[in-house]
């Protein structure tokens, strides 16, 4: 199993490793138990998530016995990682409703085989505090602490002790996980780098230092623009369909990059190695064609969605672009549309003119609504109208519960009917 260590790097899928010749021979020997975690600080995971899960995915497929830390213990202090100011502690009934909705996400990510999806609130919950110091906090000195880059970049700011601590905690997990699990590596992101070395050191000191630990992370994930992996203009997008729509995460991926889609194809799919340097090569002679984008758009929303979402989101978008949107479901208009400019419409019938200018309110006065219909700028429902006495039936389309409306070549308008 050594060889995923190899195919990690061809994916330039790691940055830093504790000990690669000691976790290569382990590799070879037997299958491994490994971990990531990610505390409840929301109800959903969003893409950047995704950077290290994918790597604890890969370790999954290739029959390694995957964990996943949801840290509710963790989570009610607050990872001072990547922060430039303290976090603000979420309740306890907070927590435990992001545990809940973040199990289902990673459950429907991994599945059932080689994988355990387990809480540290379990065993940091039962420490007590004289317990934390004299067994866990005699082994941390304060010196190294200080230095390390979590740390060591709040200290201008200010840091609590609660945030200090922190890497004491994950160091636990990985102590605790080793003992009762058999887990030998954990896996995270490269702002993770102090607080994984902190368990390992934990492990050497109170398991020998013969003991075997590794610690792996992943590459900061940056686009060829020079900004972080996964913001975009509207905010996160996220793993939750109510947050964002299957239709939006696939045209998330769609619309990358030429420079970085072959990159983002190495890491977010499952795809051969000689599978995504097919679609390079075609990324260098045919951009146009944006294969790759559409091959990485399906690949990692049928991942995450499923292989209806896929089929859905193409067919939203076909319609889009060809105007024929009377074929579409009323959940696909529901997504496609969700961004569009929306009215809300009761139900009935109406002449279209004053439908559109009284009810819908989409044009401005009944002179230009009939020279609009006149000209064929109205399209309900997908097909052109000319006829200025056409009535308009809400329940005509989509289950009765919208009409779409697009004036010109471009411009639609959802009415949601009432």
């Amino acid at each position: 199993m050594a060889n995923i260590l190899e195919d990690l790097k061809w994916r330039e899928a790691v940055n830093q490793v504790t000990d690669e010749e000691g976790l290569s021979k382990l590799l070879d020997k037997k299958a491994v138990g490994l971990y990531c975690g990610v505390d409840p600080t929301g109800d959903s995971l969003h893409i950047g998530h995704l950077v290290p899960f994918m790597i604890l995915k890969r370790f999954q497929m290739a029959g390694n016995r995957a964990h996943i830390i949801i840290g509710g213990g963790t989570g009610s202090i607050g990872d001072p990682s990547g922060k430039k100011s303290e976090r603000v502690l979420q309740t306890m009934e907070q927590v435990r409703h992001n545990e809940q909705a973040l199990t289902k996400q990673m459950q429907k990510l991994f599945g059932a085989d080689n994988i355990t999806i387990v809480n540290n609130y379990e065993w940091l919950s039962q420490i007590s505090l004289l317990t934390f110091l004299r067994d866990y906090g005699k082994l941390f000195n304060v010196n190294t602490m200080l230095n390390k880059e979590i740390v060591a970049s709040r200290l201008e700011v200010g840091i609590s002790y609660t945030e200090f601590t922190y890497q004491i905690l994950q160091s636990i997990d990985f102590l605790h996980l080793w003992q009762t699990r058999d887990v030998q590596l954990q896996i995270g992101g490269g702002d993770q780098w102090g607080n994984i070395t902190s368990g390992v050191d934990l492990i050497h000191k109170t398991e020998g230092a013969k003991a075997e630990a590794y610690g792996l992370t992943v590459p900061l994930m940056l686009k060829a623009d020079g900004t972080k992996f996964g913001k975009t203009a509207g905010g996160a997008v996220w793993l939750d369909p109510e947050k964002t729509t299957p239709y939006e995460f696939y045209q998330f991926w769609l619309n990358q990059d030429d420079r970085d889609v072959v990159k983002f194809l190495k890491y977010f799919t499952f795809l051969s190695k000689e599978e995504i340097e097919a679609l390079a090569e075609k990324v260098k002679t045919e951009p146009e064609k944006r294969e790759a984008q559409r091959r990485l758009a399906q690949e990692v929303t049928k991942f995450v969605h499923g292989e209806e979402a896929v089929r859905e989101a193409e067919n939203i978008s076909q319609a889009l672009f060809s105007g024929e949107v009377k074929n579409l479901t009323a959940h696909e208009i529901e997504q496609g549309f969700k961004k569009m400019p929306t009215v809300e419409v009761p139900a009935g019938k109406e002449n279209i003119i004053l439908w559109l200018v009284d009810v819908a309110k989409i044009e401005s006065s009944r002179r230009q609504a009939r020279e609009d219909v006149k000209n064929g700028a109205i399209r309900i429902n997908g097909e052109k109208i000319t006829d200025v006495d056409v009535e308009i039936d809400t329940a005509a389309a989509f289950d009765g519960k919208f009409v779409i409306v697009r004036r010109g070549k471009k411009r639609y308008f959802l009415a949601r009917v009432k």
